[in-house]
């Protein structure tokens, strides 16, 4: 599989811009707004469903911790008596989770569901590549300045494993959809609209309002 571009300094976008396939448009770390390409990352990586309800994923942290209430409040950051009511088998003293508890829950599960198979994937895709499949907005901007009126496109695309190390790093720098958007939108200008530099040389794509995106590993 054929190597991305290499990358040079930021083009000074915020939006999902490919800068032409040379460089990061500027974005703010620590975004936290979980959107399709997250969820579309988090489904590649893992070949079980997460429990799907609160009270499943508290049950699986009481088994990943021996049923300690007090581990999991303290993964949690609350008090042992707050788990012992969620997890209560008397109605009356059950009380539910708030909804940033029920979040926190969640992110809980997710750092512990199925962590070598985790491990085993990404490895596999920074170093393999993956496939990926989405359905979004492209528009695009030439290098004498036309412009083309985006539209919906479904594409699939095999990109390689500099971008899926790109993707992972960004995740672990607490990056957000946004930038998440940009490096894919870099990537795909490069290898789906210039064909892997073969055409339609400076075009720069737009990438936005993503419905639907997936990646395929192995």
């Amino acid at each position: 599989m054929q190597k991305l571009a290499g990358r040079g300094g930021r083009c000074g976008r915020t939006d999902a811009t490919d800068c032409g396939g040379s460089g990061r448009a500027g974005w703010s770390l620590g975004e936290t707004d979980v959107g399709q390409i997250e969820q579309g990352l988090e489904r590649a990586l893992r070949t079980r469903p997460i429990p799907s309800s609160t009270d499943a994923r508290l049950r699986f942290l009481l088994a990943r911790n021996r049923g300690s209430t007090r581990k999991v409040a303290t993964m949690l950051g609350v008090s042992q008596r707050t788990v012992q009511r969620w997890v209560s088998k008397r109605a009356e003293a059950r009380r539910p989770p708030g909804l940033l508890q029920v979040r926190a829950i969640e992110e809980a599960v997710l750092a512990r569901w199925q962590p070598r198979v985790r491990a085993r994937r990404r490895a596999q895709a920074e170093a393999d590549g993956f496939v990926f499949h989405t359905r979004a907005r492209f528009g695009f901007t030439a290098p004498a300045g036309s412009s083309d009126d985006p539209r919906v496109r479904w594409i699939t695309q095999d990109l390689p494993g500099e971008v899926a190390r790109e993707l992972f790093a960004a995740r672990d720098a607490g990056a957000g959809e946004q930038q998440q958007t940009v490096i894919l939108a870099r990537a795909l200008g490069h290898a789906y609209f210039r064909e892997w530099g073969r055409r339609a040389h400076g075009l720069h794509v737009a990438f936005s309002d993503v419905e639907f995106a997936d990646f395929s590993i192995g």
